[in-house]
């Protein structure tokens, strides 16, 4: 499959910038996912990286699967004291504690948006439960929906850094334009206003510029992930999103990629739902 570079205009507020090019290898194939997991909604790895921990979104149960690097299934332990309204991710902190991201917010119409933390350690565990939830709203949504030309406040990708979350959104707006919004809220126990850290714009259509999924590594790189694409944004502080880069990798491939997580620096693990004979995988990509 060839890589495509293709060049993304960041924007903000009214200075736009070039983004730099990356070379990148391919996409490749490195296990078919057990056909439990139809609807993967993110994944994320243990510490020592021999398990990745997967969930799937609306509509299907409170459990997070473990999986072993060659995709066979661990265990499926439900989380007994937490309801999946709408888990569109999980991440964790240097510490390998897990958050499993209950803001998936099609109709922008939710007030009950969280984040849990997990007591799950091992793979062998069964059950497990939230021991901690980070409820909040976000800065600057008033109108529960707002109007469909300003419908910003859906979220499938986030990443913790430093004690802090950071919301990556994802736009369902009337007129799609590629603009999303970047939030923090702090990772403790509460009730929380996100603050606004950032409104950035990435060029192309839905599947190219609408965010499914988001890694941070330890060089203090995020990707963002989108049915099309890789974009990975770099030169940001915790406050402020203002003068990050954007570098985009064309895929080259429109399956429904749902979840991202760095296996090192460089290498990334993408998971793409089922869809009829296609997708229902995880993908090692290679950032040169």
């Amino acid at each position: 499959m060839r890589i495509q570079i293709i060049t993304v205009l960041l924007l903000l507020s009214c200075n736009p910038k070039a983004q730099d090019i990356v070379q990148n290898d391919q996409l490749k194939v490195e296990f078919s996912l057990p056909k439990k997991l139809k609807e993967v909604s993110g994944i994320t790895l243990s510490n020592d990286q021999q398990t990745i921990w997967a969930i799937e979104d609306q509509g299907n149960k409170n459990s997070v699967f473990a999986l072993d690097r060659k995709g066979n299934l661990l265990s499926e332990i439900v989380v007994e004291n937490a309801e999946n309204t709408d888990w569109e991710d999980i991440s964790k902190d240097k510490e390998g504690n897990l958050y499993i991201g209950d803001f998936g917010n099609n109709e922008n119409d939710r007030k009950n948006l969280s984040i849990v933390k997990l007591d799950l350690k091992k793979s062998t565990q069964t059950t497990s439960k939230a021991i901690q939830t980070t409820k909040f709203s976000y800065e600057g949504q008033t109108e529960f929906p707002p109007k469909k030309s300003n419908l910003l406040y859906d979220c499938e990708a986030f990443v913790e850094k430093d004690g802090m979350f950071y919301l990556f959104t994802k736009n369902r707006s009337k007129a799609f334009d590629g603009t999303f919004l970047i939030f923090q809220i702090p990772n403790k126990e509460g009730d929380f206003e996100a603050k606004l850290v950032g409104k950035l714009k990435l060029e192309g259509n839905y599947d190219d510029a609408a965010i499914t999924s988001a890694s941070i590594n330890s060089k203090n790189e995020i990707v963002l992930l989108t049915h099309r694409n890789i974009h990975l944004l770099t030169n940001f502080t915790a406050d402020d999103f203002s003068k990050a880069k954007i570098k985009t990798i064309a895929l080259e491939d429109n399956s429904q990629k749902e979840a991202i997580v760095f296996l090192d620096d460089t290498t990334l693990l993408i998971a793409d739902e089922k869809d009829k004979k296609t997708g229902g995988n995880v993908y090692q990509f290679k950032i040169n």
